[in-house]
């Protein structure tokens, strides 16, 4: 019998078995984490990012992303949540140590933003990979506008043991390759997320407001509310951070990148970044002599596609995220649709890293057929009902089967994760971590108002508040806990080598380069057909 012939709970079973069990031990999980910096009132810093906190070009857990003032926070991949998460609570209170009477934004959707004008794009400084970075983020800004680049998000990345992935491939068959057998898997795991992600933002989507300052210049035809001077809201919304106004992108919707398998994921994403755009190329790619964007193609890198969850593996130096995927297959999955949690001095809980964790196994074990162009475009629409709408009573979803309702098919669904908090309890010794979070969580199910939107909304509307006054008094008070509270994990020695030790991997690698600019695009724009 064939893993393709297994049913979740055959499979479940036989994972289950005493000799089995210990394999599931040892997932890995890391967190990217992403906040901007503000000025006491609320507004975008427009201060460079801090020298004390290192280079953001080779600094391992600081980094920015599209802005100079949107602060990334990377933890290394551990098999330990709490672990995880003292890492990152670290990383935080050393950020609030170096940024002085700045503080960090708790929500995804920006803070006031004067205008485009206002965000001052990342600098990596002069060395080729990072003007590159630079010139992309230039790019971005011509193709899209600054104001959706400067939203922020949690990315959760995940992996499971390769004990784990013995003992699956030991009940497949004997004689597959084991890379590709872990590739294939994974592939399916994305498609599943796909088809039931929308359980992410109901639980977790908490952006269910923006500030006007958003909307300026930008026509849209939902129907806002308003709160306060300026916040602008919609009932039921979850996460407005995935609708069109925000993470995702219209402008991507034609194109189609295939899931069916590794392969054909990789070919279709290269055909989008070497396919020539004509509305691209009328902005230009080299201008009186300056860049404004790396090319005219319909992406400029791989990191333009606007995907809730991706399949990685750690590019080496110089080398493209397509081309580590084609060369040595996934090694793990970035899971990229959550919110930043506001009720978290840090964006997350280990309730929510559980979660993501039970999902994800399941998501990964559960059977996952090829998705048809008919079911992508449902999901499609599953995932805009959900963020826009998805504490309305009585929403309906679709399915394969036809119109269910969101609470119906979301409770039936925690019947099988329940089946998956079981297993990976079991593999814990026999608490009941797993176990009690999904008993918690499916309360949200039957009472949207405990979901973290509706939380948010009743904090905004109990006082008329602007989303932005309510930002402020959050980011004052995590400010002064971090700052009061003591590193757990990490010390100050770490941090303060690490910030010394990337200036002067940054000025080594300014020091090395031999290629001109052009040449050093010519060459990077180069592929590799090697597969995985």
């Amino acid at each position: 019998m064939t893993s393709q012939t297994l049913s979740l709970d055959e499979l479940l079973t036989a994972l289950g078995a005493p000799e089995r069990l210990p394999a599931l031990k040892g997932m890995r999980r890391g967190i990217e984490r992403e906040t901007l910096r503000i000025t006491p009132s609320g507004e975008l810093s427009q201060q460079d990012h801090p020298l004390a906190l290192g280079a953001a070009l080779t600094h391992a857990n600081i980094t920015t992303d599209y802005a100079e003032p949107l602060l990334e926070f990377i933890t290394p991949a551990t098999d330990s949540i709490e672990t995880l998460l003292e890492q990152l609570g670290d990383i935080h209170r050393t950020a609030v140590h170096h940024i002085g009477d700045e503080r960090l934004w708790p929500l995804s959707m920006p803070c006031f933003v004067g205008g485009e004008e206002s965000i001052r794009l990342a600098e990596y400084g002069s060395s080729n990979i990072g003007r590159m970075k630079h010139l992309y983020r230039r790019g971005l800004k011509h193709r899209y506008g600054s104001l959706m680049q400067v939203i922020a998000g949690v990315h959760f990345n995940f992996s499971m043991p390769e004990s784990f992935w013995c003992e699956w491939q030991a009940l497949a068959c004997k004689n597959c390759c084991s890379q590709r057998f872990i590739s294939e898997k994974y592939m399916g795991l994305i498609r599943n997320v796909y088809r039931f992600g929308w359980l992410v933002p109901y639980l977790f989507g908490a952006s269910p407001a923006i500030c006007g300052s958003f909307l300026k210049g930008r026509q849209t035809t939902l129907p806002f509310e308003q709160l306060g001077k300026g916040t602008l809201y919609l009932p039921y919304a979850t996460s407005l951070r995935l609708s069109d106004l925000g993470y995702t992108n219209s402008a991507q919707a034609g194109l189609k990148i295939s899931h069916d398998n590794l392969p054909a994921y990789v070919a279709s994403l290269r055909r989008a970044i070497q396919t020539h755009d004509p509305d691209f190329a009328k902005l230009g790619v080299k201008v009186d002599g300056e860049y404004r964007q790396l090319n005219d193609n319909v992406l400029q890198l791989e990191n333009e596609l606007y995907a809730p969850i991706r399949p990685k593996n750690t590019p080496r130096r110089g080398e493209k995220p397509s081309d580590a995927l084609a060369r040595r297959g996934i090694d793990y999955i970035e899971l990229r649709t959550v919110d930043i949690n506001p009720f978290s001095p840090i964006g997350i809980t280990a309730d929510q890293i559980r979660f993501f964790d039970l999902f994800l196994v399941w998501c990964l074990l559960r059977p996952s057929p090829l998705l048809s162009e008919e079911e992508i475009a449902r999901n499609r629409r599953n995932q805009t009902k959900v963020v826009l709408e998805g504490r309305r009573p009585g929403l309906q979803l679709e399915t394969d089967g036809g119109e269910q309702g969101l609470k119906e098919w979301g409770l039936s669904l925690f019947e099988e994760l329940g089946k998956v908090a079981a297993l990976l309890d079991a593999s814990c010794g026999g608490r009941n971590r797993y176990g009690a979070t999904l008993a918690a969580l499916r309360e949200r199910l039957l009472d949207p108002e405990l979901t973290l939107s509706a939380r948010l909304l009743r904090e905004l509307k109990a006082g008329n508040k602007d989303n932005g006054c309510f930002g402020r008094e959050l980011a004052a008070r995590y400010r002064d806990e971090l700052l009061a509270s003591a590193l757990e994990y990490w010390d100050e020695e770490y941090f303060s080598g690490e910030a010394r030790d990337s200036l002067q991997k940054q000025k080594e690698i300014e020091r090395g380069d031999s290629q001109s600019f052009d040449e050093f695009l010519a060459d990077y724009f180069g592929y590799a057909d090697t597969p995985a």
